[in-house]
């Protein structure tokens, strides 16, 4: 009798996964999930490892308890941020990879566990912010946010840790590191460095954690990037009223039931309007530097003061909104940003001291100053291009090669250092430190000829033989190794390019969504409300915040306008089959798919599977063409196994003469 194939089975040997209570700190909460990453976890691997090999079938049951028993709603930002946590102790471990294996597993865990969700379930556990540790009393004068008191229908300050995370120093003469092992410590230095850890990450949601952390695998996940798209078309909104008492909330955009003046705070519209206002600021720029006014300040030039300071207090706006610095400079333009505000701040000084001492050197100044602000100006206006699946990709590749590029510009200048002190003492007499500096540079770059020419000028006997060794390790040695340092960056970054890709999207439309305040001014027009701020001293806030919602209306009326018809014209050409602007798209029909609030049906867990299904608590339902395949497939399998049956029926006759 043939053997039947044996029913696998959870690994005999696993970690018990935690009990996690729905109101548990959030320190505790990444302390225990800790503990089991580290047992479970003992070899490095990856995550595609993970995901198709048995290795990652030891995280199985973890998935299973958090998707039947875990309502936490800060559960997946704990999972992530133990990818930032579990990434900082790769960089000092003697065990290289491991700890970058149990970071890959937090992102394949919070995968799985957004995939045994309902949409309307996974929007609140990647959109839920996590409160300020530390109870605050927001100050009532304050009328700039409305969200102050609330962020996502929770009180800010909330948690009162009592057990800390681990730290990594020695606690009661015994080693202790967060992660590592189950030492419960409450003395005065853990719970600081609990505080610490936990600070990180306040007022973030798990999709900020994500970008925090570089979760790059979790945000490529098509559950997540369906959540993305969603935000950035505007069908997932964080604010549905334009009132006093208004909270940001996460929810699903109704129509008929939202404030229209609520799609200014739509990612793809304010991402149009900032493209609109780089172009305006631009031509400001050209205008300015063109006529040139030695005498006086011109109106262009008040304009673009005004465009300057709207764009300065945006970005202040922008890194007050961002809730944590880390979230601020995951985005690529950033530096421009600042870039631009610092260049515009010096032309300002140099041009006032300039015409208040008449002095043309100055003005000249303050105008070649501001000619620098065009290499960041102009690649700004483009920054819409990130979009686009190719420039998306060389993004990061530049991103990338720049460090490597900085990393290896170290050891060009110790070289450059130790060959320059030489040729300038052997020419002390032909050439000054000066002139020697810019002739080795014109070396370095490829003009070796000229070192060749100067050789003997410099020094009759050590010159030709130095320069000749200078060259070789410059033009060869250097140049080379340089090139291929660079194109290994860009194939690394290349060979996962969708993942690169997806998560400059994925920052890119977070940015823009942020934002806390209830009333969101576009710039220029964020100065306007500056004038009322005076008014905090002698109105109570709710006077001062309905005034702000009426200056909103009255100055974005043709905003909304534009958007108001925009989005009819998108509902035309939807209803007859055109595409409208939008975010990178899963291929998953032509047809597009909205999101949905109602709970789905589940799928039930077989009770000893070795392999993850769908829990009963939380489930999706079935896809059609995903269920057909199911049945094809069940259909094959049945049909083989009639047919080796059949084989070894004749197999096991007896062979006749």
């Amino acid at each position: 009798m043939s053997s039947l194939p044996t029913t696998p089975r959870w690994p005999l040997e696993h970690p018990d996964a935690p009990h996690i209570a729905d109101d548990e700190d959030f320190g505790e909460l990444v302390r225990k999930l800790s503990f089991y990453f580290t047992e479970a976890i003992q070899l490095p691997h990856t995550f595609e490892e993970l995901r198709s090999q048995p290795c990652g079938r030891i995280l199985y049951p973890l998935i299973s308890n958090l998707s039947d028993d875990t309502h936490h709603p800060a559960l997946v930002s704990a999972l992530l941020a133990l990818k930032t946590h579990f990434a900082a102790l790769e960089e000092a471990s003697d065990e290289p990879g491991v700890n970058q294996g149990r970071g890959y597993a937090c992102e394949y865990v919070a995968w799985q566990f957004l995939t045994n969700l309902s949409e309307r379930e996974a929007i609140d556990f990647l959109l839920y912010e996590l409160p300020s540790s530390s109870s605050t009393t927001p100050d009532s004068s304050d009328a700039e946010r409305a969200g102050g008191l609330r962020r996502n229908g929770n009180v800010n300050g909330g948690s009162n840790e009592q057990t800390p995370l681990l730290s990594s120093s020695e606690v009661d003469g015994v080693p202790s590191n967060f992660g590592t092992d189950t030492i419960v410590d409450t003395s005065t230095a853990a719970l600081s460095q609990s505080d610490d850890f936990t600070s990180q990450f306040e007022n973030l949601s798990a999709l900020e954690i994500a970008c925090v952390s570089e979760s790059k695998k979790f945000l490529s996940q098509r559950p997540v990037q369906k959540i993305i798209n969603a935000v950035w078309r505007g069908d997932i909104v964080f604010w549905e009223t334009l009132s006093v008492n208004s909270v940001k909330c996460p929810k699903l955009y109704n129509r008929k039931r939202a404030d229209p003046f609520c799609r200014l705070r739509v990612p793809q519209y304010l991402k149009i309007f900032e493209t609109v206002f780089f172009a305006t600021f631009l031509v400001l720029y050209y205008v300015v530097l063109v006529k040139r006014s030695f005498t006086h300040i011109t109106p262009a030039e008040i304009l673009l003061y005004i465009w300057i300071a709207g764009f300065a207090y945006d970005e202040f706006g922008e890194w007050v909104d961002a809730g944590q610095t880390s979230f601020y400079a995951s985005d690529f333009w950033w530096t421009w940003d600042i870039s631009i505000v610092l260049v515009g701040l010096i032309f300002f000084v140099l041009r006032i001291i300039g015409l208040t001492m008449s002095s043309n050197n100055i003005i000249d100044l303050s105008y070649d100053v501001l000619g620098l602000a065009a290499l960041f100006l102009v690649p700004r206006i483009f920054a819409l291009l990130s979009l686009n699946p190719y420039f998306g990709t060389l993004i990061p590749c530049l991103k990338e090669m720049t460090k490597d590029f900085v990393k290896f510009l170290s050891l060009v200048i110790i070289l450059y250092l130790g060959f320059l002190t030489t040729f300038v003492l052997l020419a002390r007499d032909q050439f000054t430190p000066r002139e020697m500096s810019w002739i080795l540079i014109k070396v370095f770059f490829g003009s070796s000829y000229l070192g060749f020419d100067v050789a003997q000028e410099i020094s009759p006997y050590f010159g030709p033989p130095i320069m000749l060794v200078f060259v070789a390790l410059t033009n060869i040695l250097l140049i080379t190794s340089l090139i291929s340092l660079l194109s290994n960056s860009l194939t690394k970054v290349l060979d996962h390019a969708r993942e690169e890709y997806l998560f400059v999207y994925s920052v890119y439309v977070l940015e823009a969504s942020s934002s806390n305040r209830l009333t969101y001014y576009l710039p220029p027009l964020n100065l306007i409300p500056l004038l009322l701020r005076p008014l905090r001293l002698i109105l109570p806030s709710e006077r001062l915040r309905s005034a702000r919602i009426v200056l909103l209306k009255a100055t974005h009326a043709p905003y909304v306008g534009a958007i108001w018809a925009y989005e009819q014209l998108a509902r035309r050409k939807r209803n007859s089959g055109m595409v409208s602007i939008s975010g990178p798209e899963t291929p998953t029909s032509t047809t597009k798919r909205t999101l949905r609030s109602t709970m789905n049906p589940p799928r039930p867990l077989a009770a000893g599977s070795y392999f993850p299904v769908r829990p009963q608590t939380r489930g999706s339902e079935p896809d059609p063409q995903l269920k057909a395949l199911v049945l094809k497939l069940s259909s094959q399998v049945e049909e083989l196994t009639a047919m080796v049956s059949q084989l070894q029926k004749r197999n096991d006759e007896p062979t006749r003469c």
